[in-house]
């Protein structure tokens, strides 16, 4: 064994190179804006006026983003600026007092993904797709834009990877908010102008789910083939959806179908259940930017 250790100690070296490589080219890298928090931003709580305002102005009916309008835009780019300024000056994590509510929260944390998903686009524009913005080691498809970039909030500088798993999702565990977040590509839920907060939040994630489970793109029954076909978000958080029903103390037995019929209607609600021995399958995840053409 001993004539082995050499060539173990060296490729334990090599081994140790290679990682320490990998980190340091795929170091953090941090995206921030030089803007102040607008002059008119209320002492107590948290708008997103300004924000709601520029998705009204760039976002078309069926959900799609005019990123080169905006882009071309610079009193609009400012705006969005001076509303990621107010995200990094604040938080509830930093500023509990300004959020009264979870749902306020839980706004802040969404709203905030969307706005700096929105600003990574427009930082790298002219763009196809976000797995575009590539990481100098790619080893996941979207390393790059929601690993490798750092955005702040409330003074911190985080992963878009992180707020939606450690923020979104561990700390409010409620699956509807797959359905508003936004990552700026075909297959994501629509992005949405309109942004409550309090207890009008709450609306809008029914409304979001119910939209976005009665899309046919999003779940279909093919009782042909005897197959119901997904959203690959489906695929990727399908605990978050059968935890959740499981926490309601609703039976799961058949998983995924059993939550989807909590929100699908006619004629989707009859066609999951008749789906009783039916396999599943995942579309293809399109990463293609939802821009204008």
């Amino acid at each position: 064994m001993d004539r082995f250790a050499p060539l173990l100690w060296t490729l334990l070296i090599l081994v140790m190179i290679a990682a320490t490589v990998s980190l340091w080219v795929n170091r953090p890298r941090r995206l921030n804006v030089e803007a102040p928090v607008p002059s008119d931003f209320p002492i107590a709580g948290f708008s997103h006026d300004a924000f709601a305002g520029l998705l009204r102005t760039y976002v078309s009916q069926d959900g799609r983003v005019d990123y080169q309008r905006w882009h071309d835009a610079p009193e609009s780019v400012a705006t969005l600026d001076a509303y990621l300024a107010a995200i990094n000056a604040f938080s509830p994590d930093t500023t509990p007092d300004r959020f009264g509510t979870r749902d306020d929260e839980l706004a802040y944390w969404m709203y905030g993904y969307n706005a700096w998903v929105i600003k990574g686009v427009l930082i790298n524009w002219p763009l196809d797709s976000v797995t575009d913005v590539k990481a100098p080691l790619e080893v996941i498809k979207g390393m790059g834009f929601f690993y490798q970039l750092r955005f702040p909030f409330g003074g911190k500088y985080m992963s878009l990877f992180t707020v939606e798993n450690d923020k979104i999702r561990k700390g409010f565990q409620d699956p509807r908010i797959h359905f508003v977040l936004n990552c700026a590509s075909e297959s994501c839920p629509v992005a949405r102008p309109e942004l409550p907060t309090g207890s009008e939040l709450q609306r809008l994630l029914d409304r979001a789910a119910m939209e976005f489970i009665n899309n046919n793109q999003n779940v279909r029954v093919d009782h042909e083939s005897r197959t119901v076909v997904l959203s690959t978000i489906f695929k990727w958080y399908k605990g978050d959806f059968v935890n959740h029903m499981v926490a309601l103390g609703r039976p799961a037995e058949r998983g995924l179908l059993d939550y989807l019929e909590t929100v699908a209607v006619e004629p989707l609600l009859n066609d999951l259940r008749q789906a009783t021995d039916y396999s599943i399958e995942f579309r293809d995840y399109d990463w293609r930017l939802n821009g204008m053409d």
